[in-house]
């Protein structure tokens, strides 16, 4: 049973998301098969790191996950990553691949837009030096915003009409023109619920130069929760683009106002670059490191000797990237994009004593990341497509406790879960 939400790499073309792809995405030494029955050319799978319970409930040695891995307790979770077509400033009005960009939107989630903070790219991604990177958050987010904006005004008039002679909710009536977005009607009910509410009461007056404008820009905030990976830190000009970037961005710290779609502290640093070179030596066994850690070694009798070209680059990485910023960053970037959706690691087992079969065996074979809200009896809907839910006779968690159909389910207290049938 695989987690159905996708994780979207965005930005300008020479980013560096193709390598923060790579980075992120490269575990072909740890995992043999994937959880989702279809993986298009621009998806890959990375993974998110949680903590696993077979170590608190002694049963690590037999922990062993049909999808990811698990290793001393934390367990690695795959997630759906797409790799979007590169915009350009004018991508709302067709230019460049803007139409392909918006599109592959729609399958989205949470959005990693990578930003080259090095300023050796333009704003159409050609190649220069000393460009200016402080605004790119703000124009990729603006695309998105006059993209959706431009879908809806067209036709707003009428809306408004056909609005008033069914006496529609303004939740209803936005909904039905945001679906083709992928939007659940909870997303554009939190939207409206970040209007004023005399805004709201008023929805039938709306003006598409006004108050749309308002309703998208906020619909924007719940339907494409944003991190930002400011991408290429060890290049020479990065540190006086951060800076500026940052500074930006600080208000943010102190309130939960977004600017652009984003707070200050949903920006990473990050090197893709580094982080691909330290998996490709470690894959082929010239150092040993963990993805996610500050230090790599290059002292264990297991691993071959390096050549001083590749040792000089190394210690490059490591006094440029992971000595001065504590990791690359690529997998924080995935661990903020996950936990921004406030998603839950659920452990469907079919014995509370084994953890795993009735007999002794493989325990936690399986986890699932579910939405915040997410009650027992839906999660069971969701585990075998109606089937369970039609024989559904009772669930427990860990201890015996009995669980109703409407508890919702809460990381640590009840997300180890044994369902009961009535052909048991």
């Amino acid at each position: 049973m695989a987690s159905s939400f996708v994780i979207a790499c965005v930005g300008k073309p020479s980013a560096g998301k193709s390598s923060f792809l790579n980075a992120v995405t490269d575990a072909s030494a740890k995992v043999g098969n994937f959880p989702f029955t279809t993986i298009e050319p621009n998806e890959g799978i990375a993974y998110y790191p949680i903590l696993c319970p077979c170590e608190k409930l002694g049963v690590s040695e037999r922990c062993k996950p049909r999808h990811g891995w698990c290793s001393g307790g934390r367990r690695y979770v795959p997630v759906r990553l797409l790799d979007v077509a590169g915009l350009v400033p004018g991508a709302s009005e067709g230019k460049g691949l803007g139409n392909q960009f918006l599109d592959d939107l729609r399958h989205a989630d949470v959005l990693i837009h990578v930003v080259d903070a090095s300023g050796t790219t333009d704003a159409s991604g050609r190649e220069t030096r000393g460009y200016d990177p402080i605004d790119d958050i703000q124009w990729l987010r603006q695309e998105v915003e006059a993209w959706i904006w431009g879908n809806l005004d067209r036709k707003w008039s009428g809306v408004v009409r056909r609005h008033v002679a069914v006496k529609a909710t303004p939740v209803e009536t936005l909904h039905a023109q945001l679906a083709g977005y992928g939007t659940p009607r909870e997303v554009v009910q939190r939207a409206l619920d970040r209007l004023p509410r005399d805004l709201v009461n008023e929805f039938s007056r709306w003006e598409a130069q006004t108050e749309l404008r308002q309703f998208v820009h906020a619909f924007l905030d719940e339907r494409f929760p944003t991190i930002v990976a400011l991408n290429k830190i060890d290049m020479p000009d990065s540190d006086k683009n951060i800076s500026a970037i940052m500074k930006r961005y600080h208000s943010t710290s102190k309130n939960s106002v977004l600017v652009d779609g984003v707070r200050l502290d949903n920006i990473v640093l990050t090197s893709a670059l580094g982080e691909c070179f330290l998996r490709k030596m470690h894959k082929q066994s010239f150092i040993h490191y963990e993805p996610g850690t500050d230090d790599f070694s290059t002292e264990l009798p297991s691993l071959k000797p390096l050549d001083e070209k590749t040792r000089r680059r190394l210690e490059t990485i490591r006094d440029l990237v992971l000595f001065r910023y504590g990791s690359t960053g690529v997998q924080e970037a995935i661990v903020r994009a996950v936990d921004a959706l406030g998603y839950i690691p659920v452990f469907p087992v079919k014995s509370l004593a084994t953890f795993g079969a009735p007999q002794q065996g493989p325990a936690f074979r399986d986890c699932v990341l579910v939405k915040p809200g997410t009650t027992v009896r839906e999660f069971a809907r969701k585990l075998h497509n109606q089937a369970l839910d039609r024989s559904y006779a009772g669930a427990e968690t860990i201890g015996g406790i009995q669980l109703g159909e409407a508890d919702v389910i809460v990381p640590g207290k009840n997300n180890v879960i044994k369902y009961t049938t009535t052909n048991e």
